[in-house]
């Protein structure tokens, strides 16, 4: 997070303390933040960010795992009946259903 407020001020031509007036808060505030002493919540990183021009546009993106220990159930999913499958993939699918709904908040 440090390097993408560091970013985002930089681009915008603002010094810490430009910026620290812009969102009014301290230049230490900045500071901190931009060298990773402390870690601001998401709604104080979308103002800082806000206060540079800029807005924060949050995505979930598969990840690919190599070497994965999921392949270790596969013997579990097997031994399922039919009907025990089709409800693992209801449940998977009501998860993916709740992820996409909460990428519009």
């Amino acid at each position: 997070m440090h390097r993408l407020l560091l970013s985002a001020r930089q681009r915008a031509g603002l010094s810490q303390r430009e910026l620290a007036t812009r969102a009014r808060t301290s230049q230490s505030v900045i500071a901190r933040i931009e060298s990773g002493k402390t870690n601001p919540t998401v709604a104080t990183l979308e103002h800082l960010l806000r206060s540079c021009g800029f807005t924060l546009d949050a995505q979930l993106a598969l990840d690919p795992v190599q070497n994965t220990h999921m392949l270790d159930d596969v013997s579990r999913i097997l031994a399922l009946t039919a009907e025990q499958r089709f409800a693992e993939l209801a449940n998977a699918s009501r998860f993916v259903l709740a992820l996409r709904g909460s990428s519009n908040v």
